[in-house]
């Protein structure tokens, strides 16, 4: 477990002002009760099942090695009434994944069970099959995403709020504003109580950072990618290039901290009002002493994986750290520009975070809540079309069954 460095070198909340500030913001940067409100999901067309039935249809199907088919876990899932339940519904999802009818787990199904798990108090069993998404099938949609973020955030949980955001990140679903925004506040929470990171969560939190901070056109989204590539570019230097990609969705090329360095750029040749945050900046120059100040050291693990890659990664990882010195005074030179031309943010990244929070969150929610209630009708649709063909199915083969048996009394 790697000491973060941000516990030694992010600018603490100094004033009762600001801290009155954050406590109106948290109040603030949630999602709107237009947004949570669960109507439009609560008036869909009731299906009344028994549970106890629907599991012993299944039962027995997985035992002649039938099929179980969309429709009959989808049922399950939108009869939950208790906590219970969802555990029960849990070992379904997990059965059904591993049939031959996994491919046919419909959206609104995976959406359902976030529901449900957040209505009867099962965010834990909600997140297990979010982190463990290839063995139930868990990829919901950003909706479905923000709706169990927000649930985090509002109770304080920043790190369950990052746990999400870091699943957001690696199934790489920033396209929504909303998924942006709120991804980006609650890692600005998180990292403001100064956590102690391991290197993997350090990268992580990097990525995440960069790649929502991408969408970003703004003071708060430069300062989250410049902060995010710092984060990769130590891991980077520090354990090497093949430490970044493994199973992350990270172009496999060198230089995350010259990366950082181009962001510094962009905003000095800025005509507008872009700034970068103080404090991202610090930890920026920090990082850069600290990689200056540690020799190289790369663990047994990658010694192992550069063996088997030949000897081109060693090369690049050297390349790269010899670096350190020009990037260091390249740093120094953007620093002073930067603070010369006024694009030097005095708050922090936090203080940004809460800002583009108020500004753009309930914009942005409104085409969403339209594009969800509309996805939700398509949804239904899909649905009924799969139903009347259930019926047809089954008229079909009690028509043959009928047939069947008229045929032998006739003989």
């Amino acid at each position: 477990m790697a000491a973060s460095i941000l516990q030694r070198f992010l600018l603490p909340v100094r004033t009762a002002t600001k801290c009155a500030a954050s406590t109106f913001t948290a109040r603030r940067c949630l999602l709107s009760a237009a947004y949570t409100n669960p109507k439009v999901w609560e008036q869909r067309e009731g299906d009344p099942q028994s549970l106890a039935e629907l599991a012993s249809l299944m039962d027995r199907s997985y035992e002649r090695k039938f099929p179980v088919s969309s429709l009959t876990i989808s049922r399950f899932v939108d009869n939950i009434s208790s906590s219970e339940e969802v555990d029960q519904a849990e070992y379904y999802l997990y059965k059904f994944r591993h049939s031959p009818n996994c491919w046919y787990l419909r959206d609104w199904t995976v959406h359902s069970w976030f529901r449900q798990c957040l209505k009867y108090g099962a965010r834990d069993k909600a997140l297990y099959t979010l982190k463990n998404k290839v063995q139930f099938g868990m990829f919901p949609d950003e909706f479905t995403f923000n709706l169990l973020i927000d649930s985090y955030l509002k109770d304080g949980d920043y790190k369950g709020a990052c746990s999400v955001v870091e699943e957001v990140m690696l199934q790489e679903a920033f396209d929504q504003p909303t998924t942006q925004i709120l991804s980006l506040h609650a890692l600005g929470k998180y990292l403001a109580i100064k956590p102690d990171l391991s290197w993997q969560e350090e990268r992580n939190m990097g990525a995440a950072l960069m790649l929502a901070g991408l969408k970003q056109e703004n003071s708060a989204g430069l300062s989250a990618q410049l902060l995010g590539h710092a984060l990769i570019g130590k891991v980077e230097i520090a354990r090497g290039i093949h430490a970044v990609f493994h199973q992350m969705p990270l172009i496999w090329t060198p230089g995350y901290l010259g990366r950082s360095l181009a962001v510094m750029e962009r905003v000095c040749s800025d005509a507008g009002d872009l700034k970068l945050s103080k404090e991202v900046l610090n930890y920026m120059q920090k990082v850069l002493q600290e990689l200056s100040s540690t020799p190289a050291s790369k663990t047994e693990e990658e010694n192992n994986t550069e063996n088997e890659a030949g000897d081109s990664v060693d090369e690049e990882y050297e390349l790269e750290r010899a670096k350190l010195p020009q990037y260091t005074a390249k740093f120094k030179e953007l620093s002073e520009q930067l603070q010369a031309q006024g694009k030097v943010d005095s708050g922090s990244l936090e203080a940004l975070l809460s800002r583009l929070v108020q500004e753009k969150l309930r914009i942005s929610e409104e085409s969403e809540v339209a594009q969800y209630q509309k996805r939700v009708q398509e949804w239904e649709a899909e649905r009924r079309q799969l139903v009347q063909r259930e019926k047809e199915m089954r008229e079909k083969a009690q028509q043959e069954r009928l047939a069947r048996q008229a045929a032998r009394a006739a003989r």
